[in-house]
């Protein structure tokens, strides 16, 4: 007896690749889940920050009810005019000239030595990024007390060597200085993380061929380590140079913008014009305006990537 077999129908090329029909409602679950981030996103993020923007237009005041009267520009006129504040913004971006370059690269010393160290490294994982974790008040007390005239540890330390401790928070050319060393004690330990992490993701056999053919550490770090960490490196120099530009809370806690303003960031002149001075409206405006040079370095950051991606 013969059976007969029925050769299976021809498919059409790349028939087994075409991904399955949508069917309707299939986005609902994903939507679902969004939602309570959406609505959180929009309530506390979006909504206050267009509303910052409409109030920058008016001269909205915290003793008047509303938006008070409509001021155009006039906000971001009387910013742009004054010295006050372009003197905050000189403030924010010393201050982050001062803390930006070695932040990154003790952070990444640091990450180097830690990466060779066999046996151990969770201690300096934990050593490095402790500090990091404390509350602003907590650093800033901290460090007011080893800056304190008189009875700082620092002081007592120099006054044994035989130096003379200057008044760290209260000597303009020294207090922007002292709180960026505070600054650095404070936040090295999240970039170390991050370069710590960078350097686990190179192969380790890139570095058994070097050492056959000869190189040593320095030709290994320059030839090898770097060029892996790029994108490491973009990554934490703007996030660096975005955290350097909101800084507030140990300027505010600890020099209070003094002595005679030598310290008050962008932030801080924001907040004196809006909660000290009641001018809300004018202070939108600053916000703004400093809400532009943060984007600018956002956008900074996003060529660098591409740059990076294409290997340029």
């Amino acid at each position: 007896m013969t059976v007969s077999q029925t050769a299976p129908p021809a498919r059409l090329a790349g028939e087994d690749d075409a991904p399955p029909p949508r069917t309707r409602g299939q986005g609902w679950p994903a939507a679902g889940f969004l939602a309570p981030f959406l609505l959180l996103y929009l309530l506390f993020i979006a909504g206050p920050a267009l509303y910052g923007l409409i109030m920058s237009f008016f001269d909205t005041s915290m003793v008047k009810p509303g938006l008070s009267g409509f001021a155009g520009f006039g906000n971001y006129t009387e910013a742009l005019q004054s010295p006050d504040f372009w003197s905050s913004l000189w403030h924010t971006i010393w201050f982050t000239v001062l803390t930006t370059p070695p932040l990154i690269v003790l952070a990444l010393v640091f990450a180097l030595l830690a990466d060779r160290v066999k046996h151990g490294r969770w201690f300096f994982r934990l050593a490095f990024f402790v500090p990091y974790i404390l509350p602003s008040a907590v650093v800033a007390l901290i460090w007011m007390w080893l800056y304190t005239p008189g009875l700082g540890l620092i002081e007592t330390g120099l006054t044994k060597i035989g130096l003379t401790s200057p008044n760290w928070l209260g000597d303009p050319g020294w207090a922007m200085p002292s709180l960026a060393l505070t600054t650095l004690w404070w936040t090295l330990g999240f970039n170390f993380v991050l370069f710590l992490a960078g350097l686990q993701e190179v192969p380790k056999e890139l570095y058994e061929a070097s050492s056959m053919d000869g190189a040593g550490p320095w030709q290994q770090i320059r030839s090898i380590t770097l060029p892996m960490l790029g994108r490491t490196m973009t990554l934490v120099a703007v996030l660096q140079v975005i955290a350097s530009l909101k800084v507030f809370d140990q300027m505010y806690i600890m020099t209070s913008g003094g002595p005679n303003f030598a310290t008050r960031s962008v932030l801080q002149y924001v907040y004196d014009s809006g909660f000290t001075n009641f001018r809300i409206g004018y202070a939108s405006a600053v916000s703004m305006l400093f809400f532009l040079v943060v984007l600018a370095v956002s956008a900074v950051w996003f060529a660098l990537v591409r740059r990076g991606e294409k290997g340029v």
